[in-house]
């Protein structure tokens, strides 16, 4: 064997040995590093905040049946929901609070029937006519105007009127007043724990947190059907928003020392 051949595989030989050492150096490193990773313990705290609801939401549809002329069907649909978002606006809503929900023409079949049976046979099904129907959602910012608006929009057309929810606009702040208030209570109580345990508090891990925020909806029990299927409202719905709660919900974890 040749001088360069042996001096190549005395060079690979080092190498080879360097390259375990290192990866067995690692390995130790690594291992070490789990065995003493610090020990930590969780903890949780809920902080309640009550609010005053500042919006009040609901939705108004406009539904038109009639025969198979559907272009005539959206005209008497679109000037009843076009007369119902003037009213709106006249009463002091913004543009931005008034949004189309959902448009929609839909069949309608002879009996309701799909399945309609003679001598026999299954007939096709027949189409007898269309049903059109908008919605159209609302926020009302002034609450003394909720009742005459909610009684306006039926007048002006609309013959279906949703559940009345009332909520807060921007919860940002009072979801951060229940978030100090959690946080606090969770600090005291990891500090008894540890008290109680017999170790000492180490630096906080984590955090992260939970919300829960409820809105209330109130039904219009003040709302009939007139002849023909028209809505009427008799006279105007006395609303109420009450409060409501914003819980945030937090979770520490703490290094045991």
């Amino acid at each position: 064997m040749s001088e360069i051949v042996k001096k190549y595989l005395g060079w690979a030989g080092i190498f080879a040995l360097i390259l375990v050492g290192y990866s067995s150096y690692k390995y130790t490193s690594v291992y070490d590093r789990s065995i003493s990773s610090p020990k930590s313990f969780s903890v949780t705290g809920e902080g309640k905040t009550v609010v005053i609801p500042d919006v009040a939401e609901f939705s108004f549809s406009v539904i038109t049946e009639g025969g198979k002329d559907v272009a005539q069907l959206q005209s008497d649909n679109t000037e009843k929901v076009n007369a119902a978002i003037a009213f709106l606006k006249e009463s002091g809503i913004e543009a931005k609070d008034i949004k189309t929900q959902g448009y929609g023409i839909n069949p309608r079949y002879k009996n309701n029937d799909y399945r309609a049976m003679t001598s026999g046979s299954i007939l096709p099904p027949e189409i007898v006519g269309y049903t059109v129907t908008q919605t159209v959602s609302v926020k009302v910012r002034d609450f003394s105007k909720t009742g005459d608006i909610l009684t306006g929009v039926v007048k002006a057309g609309a013959n279906s009127v949703s559940s009345l929810n009332f909520t807060i606009d921007d919860p940002t702040i009072a979801q951060n007043e229940a978030r100090k208030e959690a946080i606090e209570k969770a600090e005291k109580k990891a500090k008894e724990m540890a008290e109680a345990a017999g170790f000492r508090l180490g630096d906080l891990v984590s955090i992260s947190d939970s919300n829960y925020y409820p809105y209330y909806a109130k039904t219009m029990s003040s709302s009939a059907y007139g002849m023909g299927g028209d809505m009427v409202l008799e006279s105007a719905p006395v609303v109420e928003a009450g409060s409501q709660e914003v819980t945030i919900s937090v979770n520490l974890v703490y290094e045991i020392r």
